[in-house]
């Protein structure tokens, strides 16, 4: 069996694990990283050259292809792959938009009646200045989204309207042009944020463990947004009611909806999620894993990743049985100086060597890479995920910060509040 997974990140680490954890596998990953490549074999190919990786699937005979990134899914991939009879996991260009547009989604959202923030869309900064002035949001603070992807920087959190017309300002810096020839303006919403993820055949889907990622820079919630800085994942995230009426009022709806706009999401779906006090309302669809969601998910994963993908595809996932471990997991994102701006890479990471004897802790790279004389260095804004298993949040936290204090680089820096603030 050959495996193709598309990406090089953390998250694509952390597939490429969960893939090599079964017999009989070949595992490639374009393009991967120095991590990556002690468990497969890393082709030189981008995620976004699509006519390349679909020349490549079919050459080498590729049984099943897994996209890691959302980049790819926008860029059609699935749909190309499936046009040679390629077998993929992955949505295709149709469900690509809940992502890719943020526009798109909000109005799916409000056509199939699923709770979501009001909002506004302008199509210049002009527009988005007079729908502030308006007095359409009543309260101060407002929620800037740039329209396309931003590589999850494209949202700013205004405290005020004048932060609010600074962000608009400043939104296609962050984010860059083509994500902000649309603008989405929304009501904040006050409560708990949680993500929500399913695997998804199109007809039937099956919940992971809910997750709480921390995207803030700095301790206590403060600094610019991330990637993402950290994940806990643990089941009592959300109780058993809320999780019924998540499925009830924001899944079920949204996999309906789907097939009532002509399309099929058939692969993965991320519901950004805020508990407010009128109940779960959906911050954010994103169509694929998470990073560093990913890294804290599949470490509990005990039923075979490919198993699940063959039931994905043929449209069975109600027929099998997907176990999970009665535990709790931490991950910790370790991020180069000058990270999420311009990061200060090229530096060698020292420790990791020391990680090997401690028990359910993981490392995923995310960026790196080895020099002229083999030593592992950074290559990336975030450079290693530390995830720590345990059976209760605070024990896996312990160990994932007791594994953490074993590694360095020069000017690493890291969130020492995960799964407190």
């Amino acid at each position: 069996m050959k495996i193709l997974v598309v990406g090089s990140g953390g998250r694509e680490h952390a597939i490429c694990w969960a893939f090599s954890r079964g017999n009989g596998r070949k595992i490639f990953c374009a393009d991967g990283n120095a991590g990556i490549a002690d468990i497969a074999k890393c082709v030189n190919i981008k995620p976004h050259e699509i006519g390349k990786l679909v020349e490549f699937a079919a050459i080498e005979g590729i049984d099943l292809t897994f996209v890691g990134g959302e980049l790819p899914l926008c860029l059609g991939i699935s749909d190309e792959f499936q046009s040679r009879n390629l077998r993929i996991i992955g949505v295709d260009s149709l469900a690509s938009r809940l992502e890719s547009s943020k526009a798109f989604a909000k109005d799916f959202m409000t056509r199939h009646g699923i709770p979501t923030a009001r909002y506004k869309i302008a199509d210049s900064i002009s527009q988005a200045r007079k729908i502030l002035e308006s007095g359409f949001f009543q309260e101060d603070s407002v929620v800037i989204k740039a329209d396309g992807l931003a590589g999850g920087k494209g949202v700013i959190v205004a405290e005020n309207k004048d932060e609010a017309v600074e962000a608009l300002e400043n939104l296609e810096i962050i984010a860059g042009k083509d994500a902000t020839k649309r603008i989405v303006l929304e009501e904040r919403l006050i409560g708990k944020e949680v993500s929500q993820i399913i695997f998804s055949d199109g007809q039937h889907f099956a919940l992971m463990p809910p997750v709480r990622d921390h995207k803030r820079l700095l301790d206590g919630d403060r600094g610019p947004n991330t990637g993402g800085m950290g994940t806990i994942a643990e089941w009592n995230l959300l109780s058993e009611t809320q999780r019924d009426e998540i499925i009830e009022r924001i899944i079920k709806p949204t996999l309906l909806g789907c097939q009532k706009d002509g399309f099929q999401l058939k692969g993965i779906l991320f519901l950004g999620l805020m508990l407010t006090k009128d109940g779960a309302k959906v911050l954010e669809y994103n169509v694929r894993f998470g990073d560093p969601e990913t890294q804290v998910i599949l470490p509990l994963l005990e039923t075979d990743l490919l198993e699940i993908s063959e039931a994905i595809l043929a449209g069975e996932l109600d027929k099998i049985e997907i176990k999970w471990k009665p535990a709790s997991a931490a991950c910790v994102i370790l991020a180069s100086e000058g990270y999420p701006q311009k990061a200060k890479t090229g530096q060698k990471i020292f420790g990791l060597h020391e990680l090997s004897n401690l028990s359910d802790v993981m490392v995923f790279h995310a960026g790196t890479s080895r020099d002229s004389k083999g030593d592992l260095v950074t290559s990336g804004g975030r450079v290693l995920g530390i995830t720590a298993i345990a059976d209760n949040l605070q024990n896996a936290l312990a160990n994932a910060y007791q594994a953490v204090s074993k590694v360095y680089f020069n000017g690493m820096q890291f969130r020492r509040d995960i799964g407190i603030s």
